[in-house]
């Protein structure tokens, strides 16, 4: 028994031409409230807001920013604005600290003194691989 598994389904369906339901209702809305602004509002504050409203429109309807729809980013715009951002850091005194002596040196090997990681830079700056002599 074979059956047909569906493929594209994250892709939406165009339903309005070359428009998907999503992009036809954003176009809607925003010649609505162009519309609504033209009628209601006086001439200068409609020349502000068409402008406004259809740009918003085609914005969301047809951007996309790292490759999800433009809403998510409007989204997250409103909410950055809109919540509080104080972040504080309070020290939690409960947890023991870190011994501030030092690790012991395991037997076998000797410590690495400053002068000693000195030399050994310099040595590793000045020789040249390709000119040993063996």
């Amino acid at each position: 028994m074979q059956f047909k598994v569906p493929q594209f389904i994250d892709i939406e369906d165009k339903v309005f031409g070359p428009l998907t339901f999503k992009q036809f209702a954003y176009l809607i809305g925003g010649a609505g409230f162009s519309y609504l602004s033209i009628k209601l509002l006086p001439g200068i504050v409609a020349l502000v807001l068409v402008p406004a409203f259809i740009a918003l429109s085609l914005s969301l309807a047809f951007i996309t920013y790292n490759e999800k729809p433009f809403i998510f980013t409007l989204q997250a715009f409103i909410r950055y604005y809109t919540h509080a951002r104080l972040y504080l850091w309070h020290k939690d005194y409960n947890h023991p600290t870190k011994p501030s002596t030092p690790a012991p040196i395991p037997q076998g090997r000797e410590a690495l003194t400053e002068s000693k990681l000195q030399t050994l830079s310099w040595s590793l700056d000045v020789i040249d691989p390709k000119n040993t002599r063996n």
